[in-house]
């Protein structure tokens, strides 16, 4: 992955497969629960519209899995609101939603994930994110280094 150069528009992409990975992943189930009831089968008439049709895609490939790994660890470097934040837009939540959920504006939000955009960029392409170094900064050197 070394010939890869990492940049935020990639990051929030994989981001987004990791979420989509996760939710197809299959459900948990509480082991060693079972009836000895026989299971209740139902005419047409009687069961029609007693509970949603409910599909899933298939199972996830290892491949996809592995990726959404590595994308669920970039999430510790960042901070709570920003880890939070990429998160919440990975998953496709509106902005105003995770507004409400952190507790910001729009564009402080906005900010916010695209710093931890880049911060995840910066470290993926093997440079170190300084301290002094404000949000705009970043991304300012990081659009920078794109171009």
């Amino acid at each position: 992955m070394a010939d890869i150069r990492w940049t935020a528009s990639l990051i929030e992409e994989r981001m987004v497969e990791a979420a989509d990975t996760l939710k197809r992943l299959p459900e948990e189930r509480i082991r060693g629960y079972f009836s000895t009831w026989p299971p209740v089968i139902r005419d047409y008439w009687e069961a029609f519209g007693r509970e949603d049709v409910r599909l899933r895609r298939g199972p996830p490939s290892p491949a996809a899995i592995d990726r959404m790994d590595e994308a669920l660890a970039w999430l510790a470097w960042l901070g709570p609101a920003e880890a939070k934040i990429v998160w919440l837009r990975a998953s496709g939540e509106r902005w105003k939603t995770v507004c409400w959920k952190v507790g910001m504006a729009r564009s402080a939000a906005h900010e916010y994930w695209l710093y931890a955009l880049c911060v995840i960029a910066w470290r993926l392409n093997g440079r170190v994110v300084r301290s002094r170094w404000s949000r705009r900064q970043l991304v300012a050197m990081t659009r920078a280094a794109q171009s």
